[in-house]
């Protein structure tokens, strides 16, 4: 229990530093955006070379990487939406993880994926689910007035898709017997365990608004309908 307590504290701590930094980044926006997503994916890029084996992962790595870079920023690049796309990416994710972790860890039941990821149930996938669904309604309510049944699909779909990350690279360690990614961030293990969600969520994400809005408008595309 201690241990357990010990793990959260650091978690919370990590976050508290590097909550606050991500959104500062993608409120000034341009350059410093760039720059801490591209940090980022070069962080990810590391610690992929590090856990795998095989010209094929390698190159799998590469791509990966690229997109962390490249999702966020093709999305914020858009000046009338940008911000609110990267912030309601940032909310869904987030809150995700939050309230995942806490139902799960309190009503418990049937395991996910345990295969996979034994500690993940069903409990906390479907809280996580519906308790981004309500925060993106509310965050949206604050930059203006959107359709709040479509922020809700949204959020149901890219939250689907980061707990579809999380899972993603939990089976990518187990495959090759690692733990922690890296231990960059503590309580966190690596910089890639603590965005594979937000990766997953940011690539649907920018793909849905560039079908929609092109590259001229991705995040109005997510967003307006």
């Amino acid at each position: 229990m201690a241990l357990l307590q010990s793990n959260l504290a650091l978690r919370i701590a990590s976050a508290a530093v590097l909550g606050p930094v991500a959104i500062a980044a993608a409120y000034f926006g341009s350059w410093s955006f760039a720059l801490f997503w591209a940090a980022a994916a070069i962080a990810v890029a590391w610690e992929w070379t590090r856990m795998v084996t095989g010209p094929a992962w390698i190159f799998s790595g590469v791509v990966y990487a690229a997109a962390m870079f490249v999702a966020p920023v093709l999305l914020r690049d858009d000046a009338a939406y940008g911000l609110l796309a990267i912030v309601l990416l940032f909310a869904i994710v987030w809150s995700t993880d939050i309230f995942g972790y806490f139902a799960g860890r309190s009503i418990g039941g049937p395991k996910l994926m345990p295969a996979v990821s034994p500690k993940k149930t069903w409990s906390g996938a479907i809280a996580g689910t519906i308790g981004s669904m309500i925060v993106a309604v509310l965050v949206a309510k604050l930059f203006g007035s959107f359709n709040a049944v479509a922020i809700a699909a949204i959020a149901l779909l890219l939250s689907i898709c980061g707990q579809m990350g999380d899972l993603f690279e939990s089976f990518v360690k187990r495959k090759f017997g690692v733990k922690d990614s890296s231990q960059l961030i503590p309580g966190h293990g690596g910089v890639m365990d603590r965005l594979d969600g937000f990766w997953a969520a940011a690539v649907v994400g920018c793909i849905i608004g560039l079908a929609r809005g092109g590259f001229d408008a991705p995040a109005r595309g997510l967003l307006v309908w």
